[in-house]
């Protein structure tokens, strides 16, 4: 994985002003050199600079970035974040159609694609990506992302310039570009956050490229284009013929996904998503005399301080023992301290230029870092409960029926700390409704479907737009901030199309939850694991933690220089922090209780903070 930045205006000649603007470029890798640490470079010319930060795992020698091309007469450059699965399949064609490839790298393969093919080249990738391409010819920019959106890229319009980046703080290097929030951003960051409205960067005039579309810029102006986009069809595959594809889809993108120059390891909390994807690996490296190395994660003394409650039904460890001697790799446990896990609560925001999912970011930093001291590459599970319907909303009745975000249904948690003004200003429950209705409107309907299954849908929808996306940006971010790519493979397009139709009779048969995919992996898993109640990622229960937030929260209140008064009731916080905390009772998602509250308005202080945020109302 990489970092890619630039800037595109059809109507200036930045060589003009060069070193001005390589100075820029520079900052712009720079800034992003903690997503590819190994190489950089820029590019320039009249209408164009690109500017990238290297992380080597595919032709660790020859990849070099941004890559031009020169073909009759003209230049194309690409700057390229991501990898691409089915590079050898689309190399293969362009050989056969003359092409002549000096690298082994896949960016070379989609810059001679786009030569080929134009934007279309978008359509034959499967990998996970977003890239920039610059077309000298036709004075035009195209930026590209991938389906589901497992890589980032956000960009402005700054007096007609285009400016981009894998990251918002890349926007920042841009001359006069700054980061202010207005009443829309402050509704992303306080009603809905940590999640965001796809497509937007949650500062003033900064969008976000959504997930299966590209831009292109040029002389007329901004073009966008949908390439990809979920249909809903007819299921007409028997129960064990969706089976038997669903294992083999499932087999094909963990093999796929595998591919890499340097060593790959992945992470297994011992639930049936990682221990799949870890069983596949472990055999696969066997073949070739390898032994696959596994990380698990939890938190000093969480054998003393769990608590088990719907959303957390037991820990981790056991079942983490039972899969690595299955799979007989050599495995890492590895802990996080409560001080560690509060102390890099500011680390997250930096990684993410946002508040975000509090200790479930930081303990994420965490524990990522110490992952890439020994490797570069890990394949995960993530995305596999929203794909296969794994969560409680896709069968709890209260979710199900709720006419709002099924994993944030009760807004008044979040305004226990807000001033009563603040929250006149924000009408966050109207801004809630309307985009909450307005993803659900964009469900692809089956007419056939009856209301039930409409409804399924439509949660299944949400969660794909939604909540992945935010787990997506969570494991960028956690895993990018110190060099280390974290692979998905249940979010390979092919998989997300195939179970998008398949029914909840089938997926969840006879109320097993994610039963299709349990049968998927059949044969690779000890049954133990393999209907293994779902258990999310660990959190501490440890009461210290919550103290020592509060202590720090404490701090921030009793200081006027706190940009997060603006938006606080003091007597609001003192109550709230003096009250028992209920662990079971998630304001967001699984996790977020009480303790993550305190962390998330600690982190959205630092955040105003560190990024001198203009406030907007």
């Amino acid at each position: 994985m990489c970092g890619i930045a630039g800037f595109f205006n059809p109507q200036q000649q930045f060589t003009k002003n060069e070193q001005k603007y390589k100075k820029i470029l520079c900052d712009m890798k720079d800034t992003l050199s903690h997503r590819g640490p190994d190489d950089s470079g820029i590019y320039i010319n009249d209408c164009f600079g690109f500017a990238h930060a290297r992380l080597s795992i595919i032709d660790l020698t020859t990849g070099h970035q941004p890559m031009v091309k020169k073909m009759y007469g003209e230049e194309y450059a690409i700057v390229y974040n991501g990898e691409i699965y089915n590079t050898k399949e689309i190399k293969e064609d362009l050989i056969q159609k003359g092409y002549i490839f000096e690298t082994t790298s896949d960016t070379e393969m989609i810059l001679y694609g786009y030569l080929e093919y134009g934007t279309d080249i978008v359509k034959k990738l499967n990998g996970i990506f977003a890239f920039a391409i610059a077309d000298t010819k036709n004075k035009q920019l195209h930026l590209f992302r991938d389906r589901a959106g497992v890589k980032p890229l956000f960009y402005t319009n700054k007096n007609g310039t285009i400016v981009f980046a894998s990251e918002l703080k890349g926007l920042f290097q841009y001359t006069d570009i700054k980061p202010i929030i207005d009443k829309k951003g402050l509704n992303e960051i306080f009603s809905i956050g940590p999640a965001k409205t796809y497509g937007c960067g949650v500062y003033k005039d900064i969008d976000e490229l959504l997930s299966g579309h590209f831009v292109t810029f040029d002389t007329q102006g901004k073009h966008i284009h949908c390439y990809w986009k979920l249909e809903s069809h007819p299921h007409t595959d028997s129960y064990e013929k969706t089976v038997e594809k669903t294992s083999f889809l499932v087999q094909d993108a963990i093999r796929r996904q595998m591919i890499s120059d340097v060593p790959i390891c992945t992470f297994l909390s011992g639930g049936v998503d990682s221990s799949i994807v870890s069983a596949i690996c472990a055999s696969e490296l066997k073949k070739q005399g390898k032994q696959l190395h596994t990380f698990s994660f939890d938190f000093v003394d969480n054998d003393k301080y769990f608590k088990a409650n719907a959303f957390q039904p037991s820990q981790d460890r056991p079942y983490v023992e039972k899969m690595v001697a299955f799979l007989d790799s050599q495995h890492h446990y590895l802990e996080c301290e409560t001080a560690k896990q509060a102390d890099l609560l500011t680390a997250s925001v930096d990684a993410h230029d946002l508040p975000c999912m509090a200790d479930v970011d930081s303990s994420m930093l965490y524990f990522c870092s110490v992952v890439k001291q020994t490797h570069k590459v890990a394949l995960t599970g993530e995305c596999a409960d929203e794909i296969f319907g794994g969560y409680p909303w896709f069968h709890k009745k209260e979710c199900f029926e709720a006419d709002t975000f099924p994993w944030t249904m009760d807004l008044e948690a979040r305004k226990v700390l807000l001033s009563n003004n603040f929250l006149a200003e924000l009408n966050m429950d109207e801004y809630v409704s309307e985009i909450y209705h307005r993803s659900v409107s964009e469900t692809p309907r089956l007419d056939e479907d009856t209301p039930e299954e409409a409804r399924r849908r439509e949660i299944s929808y949400l969660n794909l737009k939604w909540f992945m996306q935010t787990l997506l940006d969570r494991m960028d971010r956690t895993s990018m901030y110190s060099g280390l790519e974290a692979r998905v493979p249940f979010a390979d397009h092919n998989i997300i199309e195939y179970l998008w139709n398949i029914p909840w009779h089938i997926k969840a048969k006879d109320g097993v939850v994610k039963h299709i995919l349990r049968e998927a992996g059949r044969g690779f898993l000890p049954e133990e694991i393999l209907f293994r109640k779902k258990s999310p990622y660990p959190k501490t229960y440890d009461t210290k933690y919550e103290a020592l937030l509060s202590s720090r929260l404490k701090e921030i209140i009793n200081d006027s220089s706190s940009p997060v008064l603006q938006f606080l009731d003091k007597d609001k916080v003192n109550r709230f922090l003096k009250s028992p905390s209920d662990y079971g009772k998630p304001w967001y998602g699984q996790l977020m209780a009480a303790p993550q509250m305190i962390a998330y308005v600690i982190q959205i202080n630092y955040w105003l903070k560190k990024y001198h945020v203009s406030v907007q109302l």
